[in-house]
């Protein structure tokens, strides 16, 4: 009887001490283990970080980290960390925790406009994904992958076609620009592509020219006219003599892209420059800025008109005045002059 007594007390003590264990592991694996008050908290991991690192980043997150931290290490994540972008939701268990940062890495948009330089872009993109700035520069300007792709120092700004594009945030640098040019390829399918064609014009000479359309009227009603106006003047052999080329060549010039000019004056237009569409005739050798999709399609689909000149409306603010001549065009232009010497603008 005596021990009998023994073993079941040793019995009921097993029992306890399992189930205090039990009750222990099911509360480190299942009970919630977050400690922000908000819905959900976002989570960025670099490809660069180790467990501690992630470990210091959900430390604010969590009520128990060492508990995370046996989770973690018994499902193998603690030697496994991947970067990305993870959503932890109020109310998550560790067990919910380790799964999403092991597979639910969340894209984010990248959105990017009209930029003139890839130092600029740069900085827009390295705003939205993992690659730094100078990273992704080095990317952009790869000699090797510029000259495979058939695009140089002039033309590489072509290749970026503003929009939103879907990215994993800790996407790098070469495959972010190899994204691109993916994009590029899709955007010129084969009804762009024709009718470029029909323009005698190749996609990096309308993505050029568009440039000069978007600077020109941020009207998109009034892109297509503008367009026309342009392509009139490349079948007559005319100098475009487009005012954002020179304020483009001006910056180019004196390597100062903050520079604002409100005017271009006659001597500006005497500047050398292949931008200077006042002095070279055509296309000029690149792109000024990375035009909307809208002022491409615009110069694909232009107005059919017998317009070869235009000037600011000062009368409808935004829009322009057209003209076939010569002498229709210096009447548009005295009330243009005569607005803009009222406001004092000499620069």
């Amino acid at each position: 009887m005596y021990i009998k007594k023994i073993i079941l007390v040793i019995v009921l003590i097993g029992l306890v001490v399992g189930g205090i264990f039990a009750y222990n592991v099911y509360g480190s694996i299942f009970n919630p283990n977050t400690a922000f008050n908000n819905e959900e908290a976002t989570l960025f991991i670099r490809s660069t970080d180790t467990f501690a690192d992630v470990k210091e980043a959900l430390s604010p997150l969590l009520d128990d980290v060492e508990s995370f931290n046996a989770i973690a290490d018994k499902k193998g994540y603690s030697s496994n960390v991947k970067g990305g972008k993870y959503i932890i939701k109020k109310g998550m268990n560790n067990n919910d925790i380790v799964n999403i940062l092991r597979s639910n890495n969340i894209p984010v948009k990248v959105a990017f406009n009209n930029q003139e330089r890839l130092e600029d872009f740069a900085g827009r993109i390295s705003a939205q994904i993992e690659p730094d700035s100078l990273t992704l520069l080095n990317a952009f300007n790869d000699a090797e992958f510029l000259t495979s792709n058939d695009f140089n120092s002039d033309t590489k700004l072509a290749m970026y076609i503003p929009n939103s594009y879907e990215f994993f945030w800790n996407t790098s640098a070469e495959k972010f620009r190899d994204r691109m040019l993916k994009e590029y390829n899709r955007f010129w399918n084969a009804d762009r592509l024709s009718k470029a064609k029909a323009l005698n014009l190749d996609p990096v000479e309308i993505v050029s020219l568009a440039a000069i359309v978007h600077k020109e009227t941020a009207k998109i009603d009034e892109r297509p006219r503008v367009a026309g106006l342009y392509l009139n003047r490349i079948r007559k052999k005319m100098l475009l003599q487009a005012d954002p080329t020179v304020i483009y060549a001006l910056k180019k010039h004196q390597n100062n892209f903050d520079l604002v000019i409100k005017r271009v004056l006659y001597k500006d237009l005497e500047l050398d420059s292949p931008y200077n569409t006042y002095k070279y005739r055509g296309v000029p050798p690149g792109p000024i800025t990375m035009p909307d999709i809208t002022a491409i399609d615009a110069v694909l689909n232009s107005e059919k008109h017998e317009y070869i000149y235009m000037v600011a409306n000062v009368e409808n603010f935004g829009y322009h005045k057209f003209a076939r001549t010569g002498a229709q065009h210096n009447q548009n232009k005295v009330q243009y002059i005569r607005w803009i010497n009222a406001q004092k603008i000499n620069r």
